[in-house]
């Protein structure tokens, strides 16, 4: 593998590892509230198990996609997918107030199992999102010659793997981190879910060139052109969510309270 190809390669693993970050963060802060009702020496034990059966769904279905990743009508199914999470959470975002989700997770008593369940059934749902945008950040990438796995070049799925991985260990262990970020920058939220949608818009531009489709040409999804412009909007809705988005540390009480309300 060469160093270009080991650059594009690692600069998506990169790209998939901030996205995997910022969207475990809100995740984690729901499967946060669904144990709280255990004591504290069960919580743990409910996230482990939770999240351990999580990573066999994920490999499993990651195993699966790679068998359905080339067929045009999966691949429109992801896209227009990865555009309505992202526009559903933009409009919720504007017209509903904040945190009424966290209002779903009842605080009751209840089984130990039946709430490793929940967490499961959670994360579950979780890594739908993810998995899928990793799939079409992935999709363009060039082939590494590997040996495929499942019905995707072996490189293609690695990257997506190690992503999904280093996403449940993001949520297990640093996903603190980005709920206080996001606690202080609540922007990003929205800037990681447009990146979710511009990824869905880059899935559907590979749909539109495959072969039993050809609304555009074969070669248009791994073109230079394309390529610079995806990353440069894609780096450019960060940097605005970055800077745009206030930092509610610096923001006075009244301030706030009016993002809040």
């Amino acid at each position: 593998m060469d160093t270009g190809l080991l650059l594009e390669y690692g600069w998506v693993l990169l790209v998939l590892i901030g996205l995997e970050g910022i969207l475990a963060a809100d995740n984690a802060l729901v499967m946060s509230i669904m144990v709280k009702h255990l004591p504290e020496d069960r919580r743990k034990k409910a996230l482990f198990y939770g999240l351990a059966g999580a990573f066999v769904f994920r490999f499993a279905s990651l195993f699966v996609i790679s068998y359905l990743a080339d067929v045009w009508y999966v691949q429109a199914i992801g896209a227009v997918y990865l555009l309505y999470i992202s526009v559903n959470h933009i409009v919720k975002q504007l017209f509903v107030k904040k945190k009424t989700h966290m209002k779903e997770a009842v605080k009751k008593e209840e089984n130990f199992w039946v709430t490793v369940l929940k967490v499961e059934l959670a994360d579950i749902a979780f890594a739908v999102d993810a998995i899928l945008a990793a799939v079409a950040l992935a999709l363009t990438l060039p082939a590494t010659g590997l040996p495929q796995i499942g019905g995707m070049d072996g490189g293609q799925f690695l990257v997506i793997f190690a992503g999904g991985i280093i996403g449940l260990i993001i949520m297990r262990f640093a996903a603190t981190y980005f709920v206080k970020l996001l606690e202080r920058k609540p922007g990003l939220e929205t800037a990681a879910f447009l990146i979710v949608g511009w990824v869905g818009i880059k899935l559907a531009v590979y749909t539109l060139a495959h072969p039993e489709v050809a609304v555009l040409e074969k070669t248009f999804p791994k073109s230079t052109g394309w390529k610079l412009t995806f990353w440069g909007i894609l780096i450019l809705i960060a940097i605005l969510g970055w800077f745009l988005s206030k930092d509610k540390s610096e923001m006075t009480k009244a301030e706030q309270k009016q993002l809040e309300s």
